[in-house]
């Protein structure tokens, strides 16, 4: 709720490309039956594989398992490069194979799997070396017996990339695909082979102009577990521009987009976050009137829960950021030592850590012990230690081993955490009032661990902390440090020197003004490099070797990167700041500024600033993905002013002290932005994410998760800034153990929060398949003083709360369809204040 904002100075100086047919999560599915297991797993090394077409066995680059990799898949061997692998199935049915794979080149590439006379392209991401591994999960539908999959450097692909290995995942009963040929076709659709790459016996047209209206494609899905789900559409769309269709599951619709695939013979997919009835579920896809229609669709694949709806279960896919690491929960593995919450209590510890809980460790001896499900170098730990009596923090080591061998100490500091007394807050312990409990470190292991590496942190006798509270572990794959790439001038060459006590502020600055000039990026080689104030950043782009490779350390309050207009880039490095408390006028954000027209800011890690962006007008265009913005002192992303057609998208944020995402129109409006598939953590003040007036803007397809203080999960207001001059969408978010108190009101927050304060909400404000889940309190809370006029709330999900389901003290009126609310604490209803409610079709428990 950024509830402390006095004026612009005061809080300012402050997908993964998407897979082609590359579905992770989503190969567990059938729509007669619940998700099958997949039992059979076989690795089979490339370099083993019949190799033809110039594909050959290589061991020049490191990292590869077994002896070698297949190299070859070069230009000069287009069109004929090839491995074929043999994988044996007990049965038939869905599966899927993983590629591991190097893509050294810089930018994404292509083979294509060969399966008897089905064919798919699959789409390799660059990875930031030749000596960096990395996968991705196919589909595949198996037959019974053997299966010959070729790998295939064809005339349509870009190639040159190096192939390690192929795990194919075999199903463990026969299944029966959900294909839509197999659906029941009405309206003109029908089933169709012309185009190749389809799977099954076929896919489904008929979806044209001539039937708009009136083609259906009608199945159904069983569930064992009410909850969130997904729906994995497979489809062809050759006519240039994105598509609609409307999905309809139960009694709920949504309308899906479909953008265009390269040709008619090829296949994209996109998964719809779904909420799933226990037993069976009518599933329907229409080309309705309100549909653009005229596309191909091959196949409808349910992915249900598999267990009854629980915060501790995974995600569903299409919500939240796509991650490059594993995130293992500590009260989830096998600890020794003291396990604490959950607890929501504000000014406890366990109110401020992942899903309320955690693992305390006292005594020598105590341990939190983790498998890993996946192989990583490198960690990155989310923890407590004591502040001093000073309140200047204390420094202290943790133990750490992998499979009961030694790795380096741990190096922890409760410097950046523990602040005290009334906002913006000290670092004066007498002021009483302890929060912000929790930092994070990360380090790398020197080595690889593979899958199934139990990795203990433990309390020794040289790890002199009173207490260590752990919350969470992520664990990675870094990758090498990137090298210099074509267009770019190594900062080295132009006098800026890393890893000495040297400030390189204008150094920097002075070899980002040089690089411009000669129309080149300025590239940051592997190294720390001090600043001691904001770097200039104009119509420039900057790239560093990596997120764990090259960073860019802040001196006290200073450091940051300063947008003066123009198109940058600022990509592939980490701005690491030394702020200990909140100053508002003295602090300095990570990146700030005007960025212009079209500029990028991608995979940046941020921490200990006092923000992470603060985006100010008049940006237009600015897209920023795959940040990591941990423990701000104020907002994680804040889009200030006259900001323009701007997207945050794929990105964690955790642990900030205001808004983890803000869009403030802060005398004049943000207009047709986005906050997009974020996943956001633990905001220790403020909201989830914040919509302050403005047009056109867009909360979607977030994942949400709690909440600490004076914060619902996702706000839509008009306490700070300009009222709303157009329409306003919050769709697809899933909000977990959100909403909180407001202590300085004692007023209850709801998860979803439209709060008509400064002014009235005149504009529509569309609600459209939200999920709450275990609400602090209401699961959706309209008011106050102004009336909210036009509220659209279609297909929302409310399940256990703390207070009521829906609650309001506002005038104004709305319409509500498709709107489930169960296990409240209080009456699912209770409005005050005069608010029509006008109901439509769908709505249950309310």
């Amino acid at each position: 709720m950024s509830i402390h904002r006095t004026n612009p100075r005061s809080r300012n100086a402050a997908a993964t490309a998407a897979l082609l047919l590359a579905l992770t999560g989503t190969l567990s599915y059938g729509l007669a039956a619940p998700a099958p297991a997949h039992a059979a797993t076989t690795v089979l090394q490339a370099e083993s594989a019949a190799l033809s077409g110039g594909a050959k066995a290589e061991n020049e680059h490191a990292g590869y398992t077994g002896s070698g990799y297949a190299g070859g898949y070069t230009d000069a061997n287009k069109g004929n490069a090839a491995t074929a692998y043999t994988v044996q199935s007990t049965n038939a049915g869905s599966g899927s194979v993983k590629i591991r794979y190097a893509n050294g080149t810089g930018s994404a590439k292509t083979l294509t799997l060969l399966q008897g006379t089905a064919s798919q392209q699959i789409t390799l991401p660059a990875t930031s070396g030749w000596a960096s591994w990395s996968t991705v999960d196919v589909p595949v539908t198996f037959a019974q017996g053997t299966n010959t999959l070729t790998l295939k450097f064809t005339t349509t692909d870009s190639g040159n990339v190096n192939i390690d290995n192929l795990t194919a995942t075999t199903p463990d009963a026969s299944t029966d695909p959900a294909q839509a040929e197999s659906a029941t076709l009405t309206g003109g659709a029908v089933t169709e082979r012309e185009h190749a790459g389809y799977t099954g016996t076929g896919y489904v047209g008929g979806l044209t102009d001539l039937n708009k209206g009136r083609a259906s494609i009608a199945t159904s899905a069983s569930s064992d577990h009410a909850g969130a789900g997904t729906i994995a559409v497979r489809y062809a769309n050759g006519t240039g521009s994105a598509k609609t269709l409307t999905l309809t599951v139960g009694t709920t619709s949504r309308q899906i987009t479909l953008p265009a695939t390269s040709g008619w013979a090829a296949w994209g997919t996109v998964d719809v976050p779904v909420t799933f009835a226990q037993g069976a579920n009518a599933l329907a896809l229409k080309f309705t009137d309100a549909d653009s229609g005229n596309v191909n669709i091959d196949s409808l694949r349910a992915t249900t829960p598999t267990s009854p709806t629980d915060p501790g279960n995974p995600d569903p896919s299409g919500v939240g950021a796509t991650l490059p690491f594993t995130t293992y929960e500590a009260e989830a593995g096998t600890s020794k030592g003291t396990a604490i919450g959950p607890d929501r209590t504000y000014l406890t510890v366990a109110s401020e850590a992942s899903g309320r809980k955690a693992v305390q460790l006292t005594r020598t001896g105590d341990y939190v012990e983790i498998k890993l499900t996946k192989p990583a170098n490198a960690i990155n730990l989310r923890y407590s230690l004591p502040d001093s009596s000073d309140g200047k923090g204390i420094n202290a080591t943790l133990s750490a081993y992998a499979g009961g061998t030694a790795l380096p100490d741990l190096q922890l500091t409760s410097r950046y955490a523990w602040v005290y007394g009334s906002y913006p807050y000290t670092n004066n312990p007498g002021e009483g009032q302890g929060h912000r409990f929790f930092d994070e470190t990360r380090a790398t292991l020197g080595r690889t661990l593979p899958a199934g590496t139990v990795l203990r942190l433990q309390k020794d006798a040289g790890d002199t902390a009173a207490s260590y509270t752990i919350d969470l572990v992520e664990a990675e794959e870094t990758g090498a440090a990137a090298t210099l790439p074509s267009g770019y001038i190594s900062a080295h060459t132009l006098g800026v020197t890393p890893d000495d006590d040297q400030d390189d502020t204008s150094a920097l600055t002075a070899a980002l003004a040089t690089a411009r000039s000669q129309g080149k990026g300025l590239f940051l080689p592997a190294g720390t490099y001090n600043i001691s104030d904001r770097v200039d950043i104009n119509g420039v782009k900057l790239r560093g070797a990596g997120v764990w490779h090259t960073t860019l350390r802040g001196t006290g309050l200073k450091g940051g990167l300063f947008g003066q207009g123009g198109t940058s880039t600022i990509e592939n490095l980490m701005i690491d700041g030394q702020n200990t408390v909140r100053d508002d006028a003295g602090g300095h954000a990570a990146i700030e500024g005007n960025f212009g027209t079209g500029s990028v800011i991608k995979n940046i890690w941020i921490q200990h600033t006092k923000v992470g962006l603060w985006i100010s007008n008049p940006t237009d265009g600015l897209h920023a993905s795959d940040l990591r913005i941990r423990n701000t002192y104020a907002d994680g992303v804040n889009l200030h002013g006259a900001v323009k057609n701007t997207v945050i998208a794929n990105s964690s944020i955790r642990g900030t002290g205001d808004d983890a995402l803000a869009m403030w129109s802060d005398g004049a409006a943000v207009t047709n932005s986005a906050f997009r598939n974020n996943t956001v953590q633990l905001p220790t003040l403020a909201n989830g994410a914040a919509v302050y007036g403005g047009s056109g803007n867009r909360v979607e397809n977030n994942l949400i998760s709690d909440t600490v203080v004076a914060a619902a999960g996702i706000t839509v207001s008009t306490r700070f800034g300009q009222p709303f001059s157009g329409t306003t969408t919050v769709s697809g978010n899933l909000l977990r153990r959100t909403g909180s108190m407001e202590v300085n009101w004692n007023a209850k927050l709801g998860a979803l929060w439209v709060y008509a304060d400064q002014h009235d909400i005149t504009q529509p404000v569309v609600l459209t398949d939200n999920t709450v889940e275990d609400s602090t309190y209401s699961g959706l809370l309209l008011s106050w003083q102004k009336q909210i006029s036009d509220l659209r709330v279609n297909g929302l999900t409310i399940t256990k709360t703390g207070h009521h389901g829906i609650e309001g003290n506002a005038a104004g009126k709305g319409t509500f369809s498709d709107t489930k609310v169960a296990q409240t604490a209080t009456t699912p209803l209770n409005m005050t204040g005069g608010f029509t409610m006008e109901r439509g079709s769908g709505n249950t428990g309310w």
